[in-house]
């Protein structure tokens, strides 16, 4: 729970600076569509109720799924595969990267499930 904490705090704190530290939003290296593109297709909360579930044991709600969903697959891919390339979580990747793609699932059948036809 400690370490899902960790990692909660840990978005919360990225989020934050890339909103307000523009030069922060694109290392070197880094593709500049995950932060222009996928970070703020999200609220915050549904992406700390995704990582919770992803990186923890936490529970998406239909709402969040619904937003994971219009966020789109490969945007959900790109920003889970990157914290999960994080030095501190590296070494249980794929089993992030197995759990990213189970709530990607999940999401959209709930979300198929519950909009109308």
């Amino acid at each position: 729970m400690v370490k899902l904490n960790f990692i909660m705090l840990s978005f919360v704190v990225l989020i934050v600076a890339l909103t307000c530290v523009p030069s922060l939003a694109v290392e070197e290296n880094e593709p500049k569509k995950l932060w222009d593109q996928c970070v703020v297709k999200i609220s915050p909360n549904c992406a700390l109720k995704i990582i919770s579930q992803v990186f923890g044991d936490g529970v998406v709600s239909i709402p969040c799924c619904k937003e994971l969903v219009q966020e789109g697959k490969e945007c959900h891919d790109t920003l889970v595969k990157y914290i999960a390339d994080r030095p501190s979580l590296i070494g249980n990747e794929s089993k992030y990267l197995k759990k990213r793609d189970e709530v990607w699932v999940y999401c959209v059948f709930v979300s198929k499930a519950v909009s109308p036809a």
